[in-house]
Parts: C-alpha cells; sequence; structure tokens
C-alpha cells in the first residue's frame, strides 16, 4: 500500500464523498426508480450518472493544465483557491436558487448531461484539484515522454475517483431504495450542502496559504 500515490487516495476519498452527496446523483436515481417502479432503473441510470460527473471531471482537469501551461503554475494554484473560497461562498448565499431541473422523463443520455452540469456547478472538478494539479501540470522539460506519463497519471486518477463515487452511490441508492425511502432525507440525513460547502472553502485555503 505504501507504494499507491496518495493522491490516488485522495481521488478514492473525495470520489466517495462526493458520492455520498445526494445532488451528485444517487437522489435522481432513486426517486426515478421509485417514479418508475424499478430497481432496475436505479442501478442503470448510476452508469450515465457516473459518466457525466467523470466527464466534469476531466474537462476541469484538462482545462486547468491548459491554464496552468500558459502561466505560473503558482499562479493557477492561487487562482484555483480564490475560486474555490468564492464557488463556496455562492453556493452557501445562493446555491439553493440554482438548481439543475430535469424531469422524471429524461433518458440515459439527459442524465448525464444532467450529472455532468451538477458537478460543474457544485464545484466538484475544482474539489479535486489539489490531488489534480500533481499528475496534470504540464512539465514542458519532460518532453512527449512526460506529456503522456501525466496524460495516463491523470486518467488514472479520475478513473479511481469515478469507480469511488459510484461504489459510494449505488450503495447508498441501493438501501435508500430497498429499506429506506426518500423519507430519510427528512429523518435521519444531515446536511451535506453545508459540508460540501465547508469543503469547497477548506480546500480553496489551503491551496491559498500554500499548504497542498
Amino acid at each position: 500500500m505504501s507504494s499507491v500515490p496518495a493522491e490516488f487516495w485522495t481521488f478514492a476519498g473525495l470520489g466517495a464523498f462526493h458520492g455520498l452527496n445526494p445532488a451528485m446523483g444517487w437522489l435522481f436515481a432513486v426517486a426515478l426508480g421509485l417514479h418508475r417502479q424499478s430497481r432496475t432503473i436505479v442501478m442503470t441510470a448510476l452508469l450515465p450518472i457516473a459518466l457525466g460527473h467523470a466527464a466534469s471531471i476531466a474537462a476541469v482537469a484538462g482545462l486547468l493544465a491548459l491554464v496552468g501551461y500558459l502561466v505560473p503554475n503558482n499562479l493557477v494554484r492561487i487562482g484555483s483557491g480564490a475560486l474555490l473560497v468564492g464557488w463556496a461562498a455562492y453556493h452557501w448565499r445562493f446555491g439553493h436558487r440554482h438548481r439543475v431541473r430535469f424531469g422524471m422523463q429524461v433518458g440515459l443520455w439527459g442524465l448525464a448531461v444532467w450529472s455532468f452540469l451538477m458537478a460543474t456547478a457544485h464545484g466538484a472538478g475544482l474539489m479535486l484539484w489539489p490531488a489534480l494539479m500533481h499528475t496534470c501540470q504540464v512539465d514542458t522539460s519532460g518532453g512527449a515522454a512526460g506529456f503522456s506519463g501525466r496524460l495516463t497519471a491523470t486518467l488514472a486518477g479520475v478513473g479511481i475517483h469515478t469507480l469511488a463515487m459510484l461504489a459510494t452511490t449505488a450503495i447508498i441508492a441501493s438501501l435508500v431504495y430497498a429499506w429506506f425511502g426518500l423519507g430519510l432525507l427528512r429523518r435521519a440525513w444531515f446536511n451535506v450542502d453545508a459540508l460540501w460547502v465547508a469543503s469547497l472553502a477548506a480546500i480553496g485555503t489551503l491551496l491559498l496559504t500554500d499548504v497542498i
């Protein structure tokens, strides 16, 4: 286990955290399954949800890597930290007013688009930047081989994150659909939105202070 880079554990841990958040997909999958009275729909819906989430993470990684190629990495770190803190403040103040809404008749491709928009709007990719910046920032001195290695490491990180998110989402969606029902959100579920906002702010602050 000691040979596994710390960034990959970060990818997996944040994947599980993202999967825990109802806004990242399991709530929609359960609601869709209850609407159509089908457990199969619940499980099937998780695949496009994971695909859309992975696409959002990859898009953010690619964008930040491009910016890092054009400007010094230190400025990318500071800019990312400031954006995360600002995004956290926005969600704390206005996030409840801006929800991405799709109907229960949405198809699988529509569900993937919904997941992409939700992950992007919630800053899921930005939250991964402390781990991503060690794998996807371009090192021009490494040539083509260095670029290929970083691309492979980045794709592996996104894959690990997505698998952890998918596994967590599947477990929670199955339990809620089969045993607890959506009433769990009213009875016992803690405020994940508040935890999400706090996480965005904390990671942004760590980036700004150069702790990570």
